[in-house]
């Protein structure tokens, strides 16, 4: 026991040191990127006051992350309460699957950032926009995997439900819901993903307070440094947003 946990421990260090091994090859050979120890002081630096504002374009990485986070919250929010109902329709009534199944089929490839003129043009504001991206991007994940999972409840339960004489609520809340949670919850971690690889991109192109528009800010200033710290914020608000979602699947499934 005590020497696989060891080694569950080694591994992942084993893979970060060679990470930052290998970062620190890299930017030796190439002086216009920095290192990981430029880098950190930079990052320690940064995080010192990330709440300051010194105008509407220039404030701390704290409220850059509460603005990214706000608008994937609007955006993944709106598409769960209506993408996770869609699934379930889909999933129980075929006529609605064949009518539904084309259009998703259609506009569930296109790219997230394809949608942006559209949402310009129907809303013709940048905040609005952005959110409808996060929204449009995220909701499939959830249609699909939803609508898979309750097209393959065993059709056993529901002729229990119907001899029982079951009531449609009762039904929804005893057979159909937990037979499909774990469907549900693989779509919505799928589609938190998909919205927090967005936003970034969109915030670029629609301008704000935001990590999108942060990193492009950062750019536009050479500071190569402050990019690389928002790539790792990125990836790390996105690792805890999974493992929330995760913890959150494991207490639903035991209750």
């Amino acid at each position: 026991m005590w020497k696989e946990r060891s080694l569950g421990l080694l591994a992942p260090f084993l893979g970060l040191l060679g990470f930052v091994l290998l970062w620190s090859l890299v930017s030796a050979t190439n002086p216009q990127l920095p290192g990981p120890v430029s880098t950190w002081a930079s990052a320690v630096e940064l995080f010192k006051d990330p709440f300051y504002q010194n105008g509407p374009n220039d404030q701390g990485i704290g409220w850059n992350i509460l603005n990214s986070l706000a608008r994937v919250g609007i955006g993944f929010g709106m598409a769960a309460l209506i993408g996770i109902p869609v699934g379930f329709i889909i999933g129980r009534v075929k006529f609605f699957n064949d009518m539904l199944a084309p259009i998703i089929s259609l506009l569930r490839p296109v790219s997230p950032l394809a949608w942006l003129p559209i949402g310009l043009l129907v809303f013709q504001k940048a905040e609005p926009a952005a959110i409808w991206v996060i929204f449009i991007s995220s909701i499939w994940p959830m249609i699909i995997n939803t609508a898979v999972g309750v097209s393959r409840i065993p059709q056993d339960y529901l002729n229990v439900a119907r001899v029982l004489n079951l009531s449609s609520w009762k039904m929804f809340t005893k057979i159909l819901l937990p037979a499909t949670l774990p469907y549900v919850m693989t779509g919505v971690r799928l589609a938190i993903g998909v919205a927090w690889l967005v936003i970034v991109a969109a915030e670029m192109l629609t301008g704000g307070v935001g990590l999108g528009f942060w990193v492009w800010d950062e750019w536009n200033n050479l500071n190569v440094e402050h990019i690389i710290i928002a790539i790792f914020v990125v990836g790390l608000i996105g690792l805890l947003l999974e493992q929330f979602l995760l913890l959150l699947a494991s207490r639903l499934r035991t209750e």
